[in-house]
């Protein structure tokens, strides 16, 4: 006898179940997206035990009549798709067939569903993939199917289950959302007796996840302006500059009103925020992409969290100009309205006062720094630090080339904004010798003087390696690095942008990569270590990666220990100065490690304070 055989229809059913079916909380996404594809306006969900015990779905969408409640129990039985021609184009959430004769084959199950037009229901009773009972029934429409005893004919798949509120926090997450993906429609979840949340219906995004996650972070996020880019739309609600989390449990993506995980667009995103988050913390975003179904796979993953894109590199961009042009040209600004009155001291002319914030002994150290940075640049090169009888670094530094997309992104032509000007602002003071007091027509502003003068320092320095370009170290013998294949393709696609940043590469031969020249910065006993940290970042950039994103974390670092500290007094006009200076920088908020640089306290808020409003 033949060692391959035909498996029992049960066991086949229980195998598929499980590349659906891996947790309660898989149950209760499959058959949201179920009630969202029906059209409803209002789903209700009712868990006991973690759903475990009992997982209840109750929606008002278009119900079926007996055939098709029948049909829908039966493998590979779907109303979303008919033939190859639909399936590359998927506008559904659900589409293969298979939720709910798995669920239905691992549970007790019972399926009550009516259409609006018909007089009576249909109720199918389930035991493990076996239909028990067919019976009418008087519900209202829409359709309610509930899951008993999940996993009860499995043991071995029980057993892996976690604990009850685990399972639990799961479902939570998945309905969550869920109700952020579909902000029209009410979403209501009872756990055991108790209303955990009920979410009316809204056409506004921020009224849904201020009621989700509250209004104290609904309020404080940036609305995107609908970006366009190469047939992809972006918008949605991102975090300002310093608002991070240490997990992703609020970095949502949606494509098509699909939630999604993609690693590259966890990358994007991570671009498009670059220095204004810090290191380790992810953004706060929910992102909603729209493009063409024919553009997208998503029969990808049996649970469908995974997408490819057929055009990564579209998409990518997308997402990084959609968060660049938030951040910069449509956050709420700190304060706008009231002149600059200075203090009681009288200011003294411009040609009397030529501000400096760094001692001279500084300003060599940082020249020095500085000089070891570009060490190997032509003698010819203008000094990067201005001459010694112009020794601040805090003039205001030449605007950075801002970050250029094509031109159907819809955005090249709005510009940015008039941003606030130091005479908006109003100086009362220094309070601890480190936070400065500013006055301004929406409350009080406090500017962190060491983040300030880290931001103005940074984006001078940055923008003079972008125009002066990146030196280049020769090496004494040429260094030679054999690459996997895709690591050798890369580099090859990347070999003028490897240039710029510094490197001299060509290949040699095979997958081998000749290095004739390091960046001059690069202080590493390892180049193919570095080497594949630009590989890295060359995957999670923008095709129109600056050149100097590889010496950004020296920069960093370097005008870390040369800006003001606390404790360092500064004059009036020094304060002022830094004032302008920041507000020039091209991204004023935040210093080079994601930090606040201005944090307002807004009128109402001190009002409140103060108990004269409530």
């Amino acid at each position: 006898m033949g060692k391959i055989c035909l498996l029992s229809e049960s066991l086949a059913s229980q195998v598929a179940a499980g590349e659906v079916v891996e947790r309660p909380a898989s149950v209760v996404k499959e058959l949201v997206e179920n009630s969202i594809d029906a059209e409803s306006t209002s789903i209700e969900i009712r868990i006991q035990r973690g759903g475990i015990s009992l997982i209840r779905i109750t929606d008002d969408g278009f119900g079926m009549d007996r055939d098709d409640a029948l049909m829908c129990l039966e493998r590979n039985a779907t109303s979303k798709i008919r033939n190859t021609g639909d399936l590359a184009a998927i506008g559904t959430l659900g589409f293969r067939g298979e939720a709910i004769p798995s669920i239905a084959s691992v549970s007790k199950f019972k399926l009550t569903t009516r259409q609006a037009n018909s007089l009576s229901g249909t109720e199918i009773v389930v035991n493990g993939g076996k239909i028990a009972q067919v019976q009418d029934c008087g519900d209202p429409p829409g359709t309610q199917i509930e899951v008993r005893s999940l996993f009860y004919n499995i043991p071995a798949r029980r057993k892996f289950l976690r604990t009850e509120n685990t399972e639990y926090s799961h479902i939570e997450q998945t309905i969550r959302t869920q109700a952020i993906a579909h902000p029209d429609i009410r979403f209501a979840l009872v756990r055991g007796d108790r209303l955990t949340f009920h979410l009316p219906p809204t056409t506004s995004l921020r009224e849904r996840i201020s009621g989700l996650v509250g209004t104290d972070l609904g309020d404080r996020l940036l609305e995107i302006e609908e970006f366009h880019h190469k047939g992809f739309a972006v918008k949605g609600l991102i975090g300002p500059p310093g608002m991070g989390r240490s997990d992703r449990r609020h970095q949502l993506i949606f494509l098509n009103g699909r939630p999604v995980e993609a690693a590259m667009l966890t990358r994007a995103l991570r671009e498009g925020y670059h220095t204004a988050l810090m290191k380790g913390q992810y953004p706060v975003t929910f992102l909603f992409l729209e493009c063409d179904p024919a553009a997208v796979d998503v029969n990808v993953h049996p649970a469908k969290k995974e997408v490819r894109f057929l055009d990564g590199f579209a998409v990518r961009d997308a997402v990084i100009g959609a968060v660049q042009n938030t951040l910069r040209s449509q956050m709420e600004r700190p304060v706008s309205g009231v002149g600059f009155t200075g203090t009681s001291a009288e200011t003294p002319s411009p040609q009397e006062v030529q501000p400096s914030l760094i001692p001279e002994s500084e300003q060599r150290s940082l020249r020095n720094d500085w000089n070891e940075i570009t060490r190997s640049r032509p003698a010819q090169a203008p000094n990067p630090l201005g001459s010694p009888t112009q020794p601040s670094l805090v003039g205001n530094p030449p605007p950075p080339d801002p970050a250029t997309f094509p031109e159907e992104s819809g955005s090249a032509d709005a510009g940015n904004p008039a941003g606030p000007k130091a005479g908006d602002y109003r100086l009362m003071g220094v309070l601890g010798k480190l936070y400065v007091l500013l006055e301004g027509k929406e409350g009080l502003v406090l500017m962190d003087q060491h983040a300030a003068h880290e931001r103005v320092l940074f984006e001078e320095m940055r923008t003079r390696m972008e125009t002066e370009g990146v030196p280049a170290q020769g090496l004494l013998a040429p260094l030679m690095i054999e690459l996997p294949p895709e690591d050798f393709d890369l580099i090859d696609r990347n070999l003028e942008t490897l240039n710029k940043l510094g490197f001299s590469a060509e290949p040699f031969g095979g997958h081998t990569l000749k290095i004739d020249a390091l960046p001059a910065f690069l202080k590493s006993d390892n180049p193919e270590s570095f080497l594949q940290e630009v590989m890295d970042e060359i995957r999670a950039s923008s095709e129109r990666m600056s050149t100097t994103r590889l010496g950004e974390d020296i920069i960093a670092t370097t005008v870390c220990r040369h800006a003001v500290k606390a404790n360092d007094p500064l004059r009036p006009e020094e304060l002022q100065k830094l004032l302008e200076d920041l507000l020039e920088c091209d991204m004023p908020y935040c210093c080079p490690h994601g930090r606040p640089t201005l944090i307002q306290i807004s009128y109402p808020e001190l009002e409140k304070k103060f108990g004269r409003r409530t």
